[in-house]
């Protein structure tokens, strides 16, 4: 009976040792291709933001953007100029006012104040707004010709490399900066 059991024990670890060896073997079967298939695709990098900034629309948007700026910043500098004057006019007449007139400058002050700061927020809100506008068809440009040139030259893909996004990029493999023939491509 004990030997029907090392037999059993035997036949078992038999069947357990094909079965690490058949799994081996297929883990290496699709590690190959997978390898071959990361080490054959061509792609390319760009500084997305360089690319951006040297587009001729681009310093048309931010020219628009800078002159909608100004004019925010002129009507903040008017209410701020109009709020230093009501209050200086305030503290010098604090002394000879009756409470009444007293109390409605003070309303007046702070509403002064608050419409100042609702204003200000709502120009930045709608310079973001406008700059949002205004890069739309830049981005949308610039990435059509990305794709072109994606294709032109046979890229499974086109790395921005921005921001530390990728620190390391192997430019000896299959790596090639694109940023050159994108800005070619840009300024036809």
């Amino acid at each position: 009976m004990i030997r029907t059991y090392i037999a059993l024990i035997f036949a078992l670890l038999s069947v357990a040792n094909l079965s690490a060896q058949e799994a081996a073997q297929t883990a290496s079967n699709v590690a190959a291709p997978a390898n071959t298939i990361v080490q054959m695709q061509h792609f390319g990098y760009c500084s997305y933001n360089e690319l951006l900034q040297s587009m001729p629309e681009y310093a048309g948007a931010m020219a628009k953007l800078e002159n909608l700026k100004k004019t925010y910043d002129n009507e903040l500098a008017r209410a701020e100029e109009d709020f230093s004057r009501k209050f200086y006019e305030f503290v010098e007449g604090q002394k000879s006012f009756p409470e009444n007139i007293m109390l409605k400058r003070q309303k007046e002050l702070q509403q002064l104040m608050e419409e100042s700061m609702a204003f200000k927020d709502e120009a930045k809100r709608l310079l973001n707004q406008a700059e949002d506008e205004l890069m739309i068809p830049l981005h949308r440009k610039l990435k059509d010709v990305m794709r072109q040139v994606g294709l032109e030259h046979n890229y499974s893909y086109i790395l921005n490399i921005d921001n530390n996004s990728y620190p390391f990029v192997n430019t000896t493999g299959e790596a090639e900066d694109c940023t050159a023939f994108v800005k070619a491509k840009l300024r036809r």
